[in-house]
């Protein structure tokens, strides 16, 4: 526990104003700590996860959490903001924010601290001596126990735990069985157990919780469930093995309706028991429950299609990149040693010179050229994954290698993916015998599923999307003059619209495509995009050197580090900025990232690494004429939002020239 969060992991003045910049502020302190290797990536995986559904609870916190391959040692961070920033509560905004952050395979004693963590949350006491604290190793002691604060003395509720109640007449108690889960089993799963455990005491009824979070799950005792009187599912995900539950009454809601009224629940599991409701679980572990608002079941289930469908796409992305990024630098390594001729060099398996550079940058170059051939696979493959879970990955993986197979290419990844997805849900949808569901996952769905979107491919959907394919890079290939200029534009904006957001991932996305089978136009597509993508941090951090009273000490602080994550290609850098003032810093940005991919794309720049900035520019065509389309962009963009902040302050500052009764508030304009 005494590694989980230390001082330095403690920020008692948050200045954060929006919970994406609270989130980048709390992580940066967890690269500082060197317990995340990769800001953006695992910021991502954050803002997927909070995608999902808001992870804001009643009582002023926020817990922004998620399970990373960028994060190496299970980390909390804690951050405490005096204005409160808005996490999707409720009852309004957060002063309490905590970031956990666990590794992929995180351990299940460090994921039982996480699951301690959160059970505390719901203690007055100790979110009230959060708030009174003053010293950051103080309160880094007391969030790891080394300071305890009053607790119940019962025990706390989870797997196993069977709380003594009984009723006033000494008769047996009313018994109720709970699941709960959230997507990435951290925070919410072991909040919500703790939640239905206490009001269970206080209503005198007997909850036995089981938890299935990423610390593992361990079933129930069939005899706790058979003895139980109702069930509650507070989830997010869907339910495991849920036919131990069947012919008994149900509630079933999502996970932050157990966190925020389990009496209302208990209540409600008492009603219906009373009334003998059933819920309609079958023997094929299908089925759901009957539903009680709050958006019962799976959240992800419940979501709007365009919701569900981006944290789909999404998930594909986020596993692609490190193919992209890895196979791509190889690629463009091998091409600064040996040339572009080199891609057509024999295979170093049969001819490799220890003593020759050509021997080399051919190795880097196949080996580059393997990783790429996993793109449309592994994208097709992890969209499909995020659809349905694990029986997806074969026909996921299967679909999106016929994709290459017929020249479909990157769109036809993207279909493929989807069809998966969809195919296997619908298989889980149907009922099977029970003896079947042990091999369902591993054998049938599988086997069904590949078979049904390899038909699909091949025979229905591929050669029309190899058309299509066929034709976009035609049309990439043609590309000149007005033409290109206008999807420069289009690109510059939508890299810089969200920075780091969905429209910059599909545009970054539409780039790495093109670079498993590189064109001309293609080339130049990826060029205009991470040119664009450069700007917004690069403008800020001139336009915090050049005029440093518009902005406040953090704001420069934050400018110096944005000089680097402007030329290292990471668009997010400019985000503390656009957070505190989106109605200037945006537009500014939009306009210089339009203008460097205009620029680009007429200069006719060309890369082939898809990331690097500044660092790979001896791997681009027209290197001079491509830093000039970026220096262009970031002058506008700077310029812009120096006259929009300059506008904006002088109003304030004649308002408090007057004496008006808000001078306050303008100090906290200017501020912003």
């Amino acid at each position: 526990m005494s590694e989980l969060i230390t001082a330095e992991l403690v920020d008692l003045d948050l200045s954060a104003t929006t919970k994406d910049a609270a989130a980048r502020s709390l992580a940066e302190r967890m690269v500082a700590a060197h317990r995340v290797t990769d800001l953006d990536g695992f910021l991502a995986d954050v803002a997927a996860r909070e995608a999902q559904m808001p992870t804001g609870l009643d009582g002023g916190i926020g817990i922004p959490h998620c399970r990373s391959e960028h994060v190496n040692a299970p980390t909390l961070a804690f951050g405490r903001s005096a204005a409160g920033i808005d996490f999707g509560a409720a009852d309004g905004p957060a002063d309490l924010i905590f970031l956990i952050a666990a590794p992929a395979g995180a351990d299940d004693d460090h994921l039982t601290i996480l699951s301690g963590l959160a059970r505390r949350l719901m203690d007055p006491e100790f979110t009230a001596a959060l708030r009174a604290g003053t010293d950051p190793a103080a309160v880094a002691a007391l969030i790891r126990g080394e300071e305890p604060t009053e607790e119940p003395a019962e025990e706390e509720a989870g797997e196993g735990t069977e709380p003594e109640t009984a009723e006033a007449d000494g008769s047996a108690p009313f018994r109720i069985v709970a699941v709960t889960s959230c997507p990435t089993g951290i925070a919410h799963t072991y909040m919500a157990a703790e939640s239905l455990a206490a009001a269970g005491r206080a209503e005198g009824v007997e909850v036995t919780v089981e938890t299935q979070g990423s610390g593992g799950f361990k079933k129930l005792d069939p005899a706790v469930i058979a003895a139980a009187d109702a069930v509650i599912w507070a989830h997010d995900v869907e339910v495991r093995e849920k036919a131990r539950f069947r012919n008994k009454p149900l509630v079933d809601v999502g996970v932050k309706a157990g966190i925020n009224r389990p009496a209302e629940l208990i209540a409600e599991a008492r009603r219906k028991a009373e009334r003998g409701e059933i819920a309609a679980v079958s023997e094929a572990d299908g089925g759901s429950g009957s539903g009680s608002g709050d958006g019962g079941g799976s959240g992800a289930d419940h979501a709007h299609f365009g919701v569900r469908l981006r944290t789909y796409l999404m998930s594909g992305v986020s596993y692609m990149v490190p193919f992209v990024a890895a196979g791509g630098l190889l690629i463009a390594l091998s091409f600064a040693i040996g040339g572009y001729e080199i891609a057509s060099a024999k295979s170093v398996a049969d001819h490799f010179v220890w003593g020759e550079a050509d021997s080399w940058a051919a190795l880097l170059n196949q080996i580059g050229s393997a990783a790429f051939a996993f793109l449309v696979p592994v994208l097709a493959g992890y969209i499909a994954y995020g659809m349905a879970d694990r029986p997806a990955l074969v026909p996921g993986f299967v679909g999106g290698s016929i994709a290459l197979t017929v020249n479909a290419g990157f769109l036809g990844g993207l279909v493929a993916g989807l069809l998966a997805g969809a195919v296997v849900m619908a298989i889980q949808r149907v009922p099977v015998h029970a003896t079947l569901r042990g091999i369902m996952p591993v054998l049938v769905i599988p086997l069904i599923a590949s078979a049904v979107v390899g038909f699909l491919m091949f025979i229905v959907v591929g050669k029309p999307i190899a058309s299509l394919q066929n034709a976009l890079t035609d049309w990439l290939n043609g590309l000149s003059g007005s033409n290109a200029v206008i999807l420069g534009v289009v690109l510059g904006l939508m890299m810089c619209f969200d920075m780091g957001g969905p429209l910059n991932k599909v545009a970054y996305a539409f780039a790495v495509g093109g670079l498993a089978d590189p064109t001309y136009g293609s080339l130049k597509v990826m060029a205009a995009v991470m040119a664009a993508g450069m700007v917004p941090p690069l403008a800020m951090a001139l336009a915090t050197t050049v005029r440093k009273k518009l902005f406040t000490k953090t704001e420069r602080e934050n400018g110096r580090a944005a000089w680097v994550l402007g030329a290292s290609f990471i668009t997010e850098g400019a985000i503390p900025f656009a957070a505190a003032d989106p109605l200037r810093v945006i537009p500014s940005v939009m306009a210089g990232g339009a203008v460097t991919g205009a620029l680009s794309m007429a200069f006719g720049a060309t890369l082939r690494a898809p990331h690097g900035g500044v660092f790979v520019v001896p791997l681009i065509g027209e290197p001079f004429l491509y830093l000039l389309a970026i220096a262009a962009g970031t002058l506008v963009a700077t310029a812009l939002v120096v006259l929009l902040k300059g506008a904006r302050r002088a109003a304030p500052d004649a308002a408090g020239e007057a004496g008006a009764a808000g001078s306050d508030d303008s100090r906290v304009t200017v501020a912003a």
